[in-house]
């Protein structure tokens, strides 16, 4: 399945987890190959591990902290590195922990401004998703007019889903934004073992089911076993998340119409 350069650096089992069409597979059988997406996110936070988060490939995903001072900048280069990239909106937790200034709150009155500063703090972004936001991810009504601000500025929406009842796909979809969840959390717990597991999951996930998405941030481990993870053949497509939200969004529809 492999150019002879592709099959002499790689380990030859499947299929490569990025190998593009212009390599030897066609877009069919590309469009065949389960896919998986990857989020890295709390990024701008950590210079050290931002700076090794860009160095990945392409198409994972950087999502930025909009209050670090260097995001501008780092999110910039990373969108000229080939890197699809997101505002990490800080939102309302349960519970006293504190998701970082200008978090968007359940009755707050400038939650409209608070936004559009997070979006503007992050250039050439295509969406956003969820830092933090256990409480006001649930919380349909203060969702409207975030999702009413992301359809005027054709920005998705990935929900990282850190509550179970996570009124963000919902509520996106009722206003015509594209959003869909997170399917793996490669690094609550964070040693090697756990990590590579964890990128296993995703990648049976995404065999069952066609697509999966996972987030993870940049800590030493997660990076250090996402790279060489991705370095494999484990029969998956490596995609960015806006076309991972696009496949689950054409499924869902699939499955409605049924």
């Amino acid at each position: 399945m492999y150019p002879d350069g592709l099959r002499a650096s790689r380990p030859h089992t499947a299929m490569s987890v990025s190998v593009p069409p212009e390599q030897g597979i066609g877009a069919a059988q590309q469009a065949n190959i389960p896919a998986i997406a990857i989020c890295i996110d709390d990024m701008g936070g950590d210079a050290g591990g931002t700076a090794k988060a860009m160095t990945l490939p392409s198409d994972v995903t950087l999502s930025f902290l909009p209050y670090a001072a260097a995001t501008p900048a780092l999110a910039l280069q990373s969108k000229e590195m080939g890197h699809e990239v997101l505002a990490h909106v800080p939102m309302e937790p349960i519970g006293p922990s504190d998701p970082g200034p200008k978090a968007l709150k359940i009755g707050a009155t400038d939650n409209a401004e608070r936004l559009a500063w997070a979006l503007a703090r992050v250039p050439g972004l295509s969406g956003i998703n969820n830092h933090e936001g256990s409480k006001f991810s649930g919380d349909a009504a203060s969702l409207v007019p975030v999702v009413q601000m992301l359809s005027e500025k054709r920005l998705f929406f990935f929900d990282s889903r850190t509550i179970g009842r996570s009124q963000i796909v919902r509520v996106s979809h009722q206003h015509g934004v594209e959003s869909a969840g997170r399917d793996v959390f490669l690094d609550n717990v964070l040693t090697d073992g756990a990590v590579k597991a964890r990128l296993n999951e995703l990648a049976d996930k995404a065999k069952k089911s066609g697509i999966a998405i996972a987030i993870g941030h940049p800590h030493g481990v997660t990076l250090r076993v996402l790279a060489a993870w991705l370095a494999e053949d484990h029969g998956v497509r490596l995609v960015p998340v806006s076309e991972a939200i696009r496949m689950k969004t054409e499924r869902s529809q699939l499955l409605a119409a049924r």
